[in-house]
């Protein structure tokens, strides 16, 4: 086949495994390239067979793909190990096959220890140039991406950081068919039966970018995977599984060095149970305001609010702050900017003077890269 031919069935590859992601990526070079690197060629036909419905047993795999179920489990072994499908049993016990959005591919080849091949090194380089790319084109489009997002649904939620004061009031109330998200770390990973840990793939593609994290060292393992996810990323290798208790101590260490809590939701809907939480520092995270690439939404029910008669201008909350959202004014007193906070208590885990507290109400946060 030329080159030309198989560059054609990766573009269709490549608008398969867009369906399944909230974020279409465009189809580049550079994401060719990508596929590339972590899907053969032999296996293109059988993500073509996803093409009508990204989900499906293996019944309807079998009619779909025209293949043998011994052959779709060692296709489904391949993929699963580069990121590209997802297969767990459903609520009946019935296993399913997902094919995942492209950024998976990242999430969880990054998330295992680093093995510096050529692979890795090659897809960290591929990675940032895409994001790149992407970035360019928000900033070429900016108003038409700001407007598409203000539409989507919060990619995360932010939990706040334990042992600070929260004042609840009557805004955080919600409808009665509704259950309340958790609003403490501790809560979610209570409920959980299984829970598996890995590295932060932003932090680890970054280290082997040469740009190591500023905040914590790669190295230490805070990316959790629940439930079904758990599962999943621990069979193929990506996580291990540990117990409520050693979560617990690594969510202690993360507050400590200063990282966010941020919780995902199944199919981004923030009533539905939580599928990974995430520890985030601003310097790696693309959800922070000084690396996005591209608008995000995310979820929370707090807002910081800062108490100028204690505040003695120290400076340590504009450090600490995830989204660059404090700032100190003319009074050498700090100030909050509400359409930048995420409500995570960094700010008030680390104010010496204990002049920062969290105050309730449900909002949505659109972060705009700085540019």
């Amino acid at each position: 086949m030329s080159d030309a031919n198989i560059d054609a069935k990766y573009k269709k590859v490549a608008s398969v495994l867009n369906k399944a992601g909230a974020f279409p990526y465009p189809v580049s070079d550079t994401l060719l390239d990508i596929l590339k690197l972590n899907i053969k060629e032999d296996e293109l036909d059988f993500i073509m067979a996803f093409r009508r419905n990204v989900s499906q047993t293996m019944e309807e795999l079998k009619k779909n793909s025209k293949l043998s179920e011994e052959e779709i489990l060692k296709k489904v072994d391949s993929l699963a190990k580069n990121g590209v499908i997802f297969n767990q049993p459903n609520s009946q016990g019935i296993m399913v096959y997902r094919i995942l959005p492209i950024m998976r591919q990242f999430e969880y080849l990054f998330m295992k220890e680093l093995d510096n091949s050529e692979k890795t090194k090659k897809l960290a380089e591929l990675g940032h140039n895409l994001h790149n790319e992407i970035g360019s084109s928000f900033q070429a489009n900016s108003d038409s991406y700001v407007s598409l997002m203000k539409k989507m649904p919060p990619i995360d939620r932010t939990v706040p950081i334990g042992n600070i004061e929260i004042n609840v009031d009557k805004d955080l109330e919600v409808p009665t068919e509704q259950i309340l998200p958790a609003q403490k770390i501790e809560e979610i990973i209570e409920k959980c039966d299984e829970i598996a840990v890995g590295h932060c793939f932003c932090r680890q593609q970054k280290e082997v970018l040469e740009d190591p994290c500023k905040q914590i060292d790669s190295s230490f393992e805070n990316c959790f995977t629940l439930g079904k996810s758990a599962r999943h990323t621990s069979n193929h290798g990506f996580s291990r599984l540990v117990s409520k208790e050693e979560a617990l101590e690594i969510l202690k260490k993360c507050e400590e060095a200063g990282l966010v809590h941020k919780a995902y939701h199944l199919h981004s809907d923030i009533h539905k149970e939580e599928v990974a939480i995430c520890n985030c520092c601003s310097c790696c995270c693309p959800n922070s305001r000084n690396v996005a690439f591209i608008p995000t939404n995310n979820a929370t029910n707090f807002l910081a609010e800062i108490n100028q008669d204690i505040c003695v201008g120290c400076g340590t909350c504009v450090e600490k702050c995830h989204m660059a959202a404090i700032e100190l004014n003319d009074d050498d007193k700090a100030e909050r900017i509400e359409e930048y906070c995420i409500g995570c208590g960094v700010c008030a885990y680390f104010c010496p003077e204990n002049a920062i507290s969290l105050t309730s109400g449900k909002r949505i946060v659109t972060v705009i890269p700085t540019g």
